[in-house]
């Protein structure tokens, strides 16, 4: 009995503690389910609920155990107060942004006991949230090396899928670069093939490359030059030989050198030579070999070479004034068509009565307010392009009024061609100039200078070295200095005493836009308006003036601007008013002896319009396609008036072959008395 009572004793003061263990417990599990509603909350306010996709600052540790069926997560966090906390998550309470970094791998059955993964946002992963992982699991006690293993099996989709499109690029770039690789291997292949085409020898080969001549091999004409050469030494040593009486040498050297010079014939390069040249240089080579050995003295061989060297240069001269000579006989000799053109067409003049035919429209030619224009010529064909040319590009032809005045000889002709073939709306006037009853040599200073002994002899007496005297002076030799049409435009006032402004227009030049806006231009109180030709030292007055005479020297500037003769436009009112033409009548007697100029136009116009020439638009008139082959296309097409000034007249065959087509589109070839002369393109 007294056992019992000590049992129920016992129980009763057990009772107190088992019912504080049962509430503590309860304690327990309330605080743990506290704590997971308080992790949650934390987690949500960092962005890990699934409707959230950035993750703010917590990391984790995964124990993953094979037997359960959810994970326990420990997470470390920060609350609200900035509290560091870590308590347990179940994998339901995270956000579907966490992946796992290291997952299990494909063989569960080797993944024993618990397992510790890291957890990681798929959108940001910060450094932070690894050293809060590390930090956690230092206070585990977790093995370092253990860790470290851990790590290398991180493992994201996202990750994956960068690997892969890297892996990707990686491989598109390495084909690229071998494609690129071959590309660059076939074009070296291409260039050196290309050198070696251009290197080859065209001795052996022949010469037949496809390319530009600035392509072609430096050296191909080497054996030509080397001949030469050889030549020019064998010539020496055989004057040599010969000086010394050893006539074997002697004879010996002249044979090789016709040797060579046959061989060479007309040849400019290597490949045009006979195929024994390279045979005759070896010859020849052994042969001045042989003459070294037995005359060659440094001293006599330079003597040779000089006087061979000055010779050359002698007959260089010489041929360069006989060319000179040539040429200035072929610009001023009339070829056979144009001699028949005048012939025929004064032939018909007068054979049909054409000389009683009176001029129509005579109240236009002093009508002060039209466009008129003055050509003095000789030349009917030359004349006819410039009459047609500007009726062609006329705006309103019927206003156009042109007035040629030829001489005695050509008169009959010119008025023949004209009436037969009379621009269409325009008009034209053909005057003689011997019927200017005025233009005599007591009044016209140059008339009397013309008519003088002095000129005749200068012109018509024979003269056995007009090849010695330079080219300069041959030109003034010309006969057209000895025509008063040349210098029939220091007149015009007289010959045109009605009109106000006139243009003139010399024969050699061709129109290629309509002229009338020359005649709306203020020349401000000048009586000349040209288009200037200086350009840096070229063309001012010291060209074409002794300025080592005081007359001149003291009256104009030595760098004053030249102009052109050939399209002017002259305000015969202000002409007039200026007395012009006394101007030029006081220059040209002082001239008499030719002591300020020589013979010519230009230089007593320079004079007689000083500080009166008005510069007109360089696109009003380009100058030179009558010797310089070398202009401006741009400006020729653009030009109002190009000019043949020179000696390569349009109608020549010496004409610059790429001019020549500006001039003849305005050539009517069709016409009947054209194709009587036989005058074609």
């Amino acid at each position: 009995m007294e056992a019992a009572s000590r049992n129920l004793l016992s129980f009763f003061s057990m009772l107190p503690t088992c019912f504080i263990l049962v509430i503590f417990s309860f304690t327990i599990v309330d605080a743990e389910i506290s704590n997971s509603k308080t992790i949650g909350r934390g987690l949500k306010a960092y962005g890990q609920l699934p409707d959230r996709k950035e993750l703010a600052t917590p990391s984790s540790a995964l124990f993953f155990d094979d037997n359960e069926k959810d994970i326990d997560i420990i997470a470390t966090y920060s609350d609200a107060s900035g509290t560091i906390r870590t308590s347990r998550v179940k994998m339901k309470d995270l956000s579907a942004s966490w992946v796992l970094e290291n997952p299990i791998s494909g063989e569960p059955g080797k993944q024993k006991g618990s397992q510790v993964f890291k957890l990681k946002d798929s959108y940001q992963a910060s450094r932070r949230s690894e050293e809060n992982v590390e930090h956690f699991i230092d206070d585990h006690h977790w093995q370092e090396d253990e860790i470290q293993n851990r790590r290398k099996a991180s493992w994201s989709p996202v990750k994956f899928k960068r690997q892969m499109l890297r892996q990707k690029r990686w491989d598109l770039r390495t084909v690229d670069l071998i494609r690129q690789n071959k590309e660059a291997d076939k074009q070296m292949e291409a260039t050196s093939a290309i050198e070696d085409l251009k290197n080859m020898d065209p001795v052996v080969n022949g010469k037949y490359s496809i390319w530009r001549r600035d392509f072609e091999n430096p050296n191909s004409d080497s054996t030509l030059k080397l001949m030469r050469d050889q030549i020019i030494m064998a010539k020496a040593y055989a004057n040599i030989a010969k000086s010394r009486n050893q006539i074997d040498l002697y004879s010996s050297l002249l044979r090789h050198v016709g040797d060579s010079l046959r061989v060479i014939g007309d040849a400019n390069s290597d490949s045009e030579l006979h195929p024994s040249s390279l045979d005759q240089a070896k010859a020849m080579g052994h042969a001045l070999s042989f003459a070294k050995d037995r005359l060659y003295d440094c001293h006599i061989v330079a003597r040779k070479l000089r006087a061979m060297l000055q010779s050359a240069e002698d007959n260089v001269d010489s041929l360069k004034k006989r060319s000179a000579f040539l040429i200035q006989l072929a610009a001023k000799t009339v070829p056979k068509p144009l001699h028949c053109l005048p012939l025929q067409l004064a032939a018909d003049y007068y054979f049909h009565g054409y000389q009683s035919k009176k001029d129509l429209n005579i109240e236009k030619l002093e009508d002060p307010y039209l466009y008129h224009y003055a050509i003095f010529s000789d030349n009917v064909l030359a004349t006819s392009v410039v009459v047609n040319s500007t009726v062609l590009h006329a705006n309103e032809p019927e206003k156009h009024v042109f007035h040629i005045v030829t001489d005695k000889l050509n008169f009959a002709a010119m008025r023949m061609w004209f009436i037969l073939n009379a621009p269409e709306k325009a008009t034209v006037q053909v005057e003689n100039i011997d019927d200017f009853k005025w233009l005599n040599s007591s009044y016209c200073s140059v008339l009397r200078q013309l008519e003088s002994a002095r000129v005749k002899e200068y012109y018509f007496k024979n003269h056995p070295s007009s090849l010695s005297v330079g080219s300069d002076n041959l030109k003034y030799r010309n006969p057209k200095y000895l025509s008063m049409l040349n210098h029939l435009r220091f007149y015009l006032p007289e010959v045109y005493p009605k009109l106000h402004k006139i243009l003139f227009l010399d024969d050699d030049i061709v129109v290629q836009k309509d002229l009338t806006p020359l005649w709306d231009v203020d020349l401000n109180g000048m009586v000349n308006g040209a288009v200037e030709t200086c350009k840096g030292s070229f063309h001012r007055f010291d060209k074409y003036l002794n300025f080592s005479n005081p007359k001149i020297s003291e009256n104009f500037d030595s760098n004053a601007c030249g102009w052109a003769f050939g399209m002017n436009i002259f305000d015969l009112k202000e002409w007039r008013n200026r007395n012009i033409t006394q101007i030029y009548h006081y220059w040209q007697d002082r001239n008499e002896d030719r002591t300020l100029w020589k013979l010519g136009t230009l230089p007593p116009g320079l004079i007689t319009f000083y500080n009166l020439t008005y510069p007109l638009d360089r696109k009003w008139h380009v100058l030179g396609l009558g010797y310089d082959p070398a202009l401006n296309q741009t400006e020729i097409v653009n030009a109002a008036v190009v000019h043949y000034n020179g000696n390569y007249k349009p109608w020549l065959d010496l004409a610059v072959a790429k001019y020549k087509s500006y001039w003849s589109k305005y050539v009517r070839f069709d016409n009947y008395y054209l194709k009587l002369c036989n005058l074609s393109e």
